[in-house]
């Protein structure tokens, strides 16, 4: 399957498209909400393992419904080394299937799910990564690009 092409702006305004990143492989990851406990981690694991996803030709892009503003913040507090963009339309959020119901403490709602999609040179989806656990989502991904890679 062809990624959804895209743009959004980042964390500092400036606006990123998939289609910027062909040529490269993409972690497109969409998580919940900036600074809470998991997504914090899942950001965090990403910004730890950066140079070596980078030296493997992968661009990290994380998306939430976050506002620029909060980004911002999440990003500065946390030093993250990469873009994280604001759908506050939810339209891109809503085109990968990252949007549903969610349940948590007994309550249902409705909001973005942690999902990540694996994209190759060409931008075709390579791998669809479906409740990732934030602590080691990092690795799996560096782990599946190697086997690809061979």
């Amino acid at each position: 399957m062809k990624a959804t092409d895209f743009t959004l702006l980042d964390q500092n305004g400036r606006e990123h498209s998939l289609s910027d990143h062909r040529g490269k492989w993409v972690v497109l990851y969409f998580y919940p909400k900036d600074d809470t406990p998991g997504c914090t981690k899942e950001a965090c694991t990403f910004r730890d393992s950066f140079h070596e996803l980078q030296k493997m030709g992968v661009q990290i892009l994380g998306i939430s419904k976050d506002s620029v503003a909060s980004h911002k913040k999440f990003a500065e507090k946390h030093n993250l080394n990469f873009p994280i963009l604001s759908d506050e339309s939810k339209e891109v959020i809503k085109v990968y299937k990252s949007w549903g119901r969610k349940k948590f403490m007994g309550r249902e709602f409705e909001g973005t799910i942690r999902n990540t999609y694996l994209i190759d040179p060409t931008s075709e989806v390579v791998k669809f990564y479906e409740k990732v656990n934030p602590l080691t989502h990092a690795s799996e991904i560096i782990s599946d690009i190697k086997d690809v890679q061979k």
